[in-house]
């Protein structure tokens, strides 16, 4: 997200955000006070008290009464939050991370890939080929791309007419956002391939072939691991 049409609050949450992920306030320890945190930001006692509830929703920190506010351990924040898995993968490369990265895309996508195969009707099949049509259009357009890319998955998972899943969209689209927009390259040896990858999802699902839908989930999911390791 442009820094420059964030809010003040917003701006704070993000930059303190990228403060805990980074270690400069350890786990367990405190962060400033109210007042000081006042004084580093130039801002107000309400916006700071909204940004410290906006890092206690996103698990990063905890606020005792009458004590204060306490950093996290780190298998607490809350990593289905797109800001908190941004933060980390831009600020630590982290091997396990990725690796629980992998593992839950590879728990859920093939699965959703193969029940869309199987369960998707015309009209859902044009909205995921407009999503691709989209992505083909803007390679080149970081921000347009990935929004596009967004658009594809959820109208996969729209396909497989599970509403339980579908309530757990939006963890999901997180959990890809994050990495999908720390592994966009538009040079031309990886974006042809993931265009290419994309559109052998869309052609499996298209011919209710859910064997063939499966693999290229697990093929796409494959590549954008590597060159997530590869930059990180």
């Amino acid at each position: 997200m442009d820094r420059q049409t964030l809010s003040k609050t917003d701006r704070i949450i993000h930059e303190m955000g990228q403060q805990i992920v980074s270690g400069k306030y350890i786990p367990g320890t405190g962060l400033p006070s109210e007042a000081e945190l006042c004084e580093e930001f130039q801002t107000s006692r309400n916006i700071i008290r909204e940004v410290l509830r906006a890092l206690m929703a996103k698990n990063l920190i905890e606020i005792i009464r009458y004590r204060g506010a306490f950093v996290s351990v780190r298998n607490k924040w809350n990593y289905l939050d797109t800001d908190v898995l941004q933060w980390v993968l831009a600020m630590d490369y982290d091997p396990r991370l990725i690796a629980s990265l992998t593992e839950v895309r590879h728990l859920v996508e093939p699965t959703i890939a193969r029940w869309a195969a199987e369960r998707a009707t015309s009209s859902e099949l044009a909205v995921i080929e407009t999503a691709l049509n989209d992505m083909i259009a803007n390679s080149h357009d970081r921000d347009a791309f990935n929004e596009a890319d967004i658009r594809y998955h959820q109208a996969v998972l729209s396909a497989v007419h599970n509403p339980v899943l579908q309530q757990l969209g939006v963890a999901i689209s997180s959990l890809q956002r994050a990495v999908f927009e720390r592994t966009y390259m538009a040079d031309e040896s990886n974006m042809p391939r993931t265009l290419k990858e994309h559109q052998n999802l869309y052609d499996a699902i298209r011919h209710q072939d859910s064997v063939a839908a499966e693999q290229a989930a697990v093929t796409m999911i494959a590549s954008s691991t590597q060159r997530l390791k590869d930059i990180t």
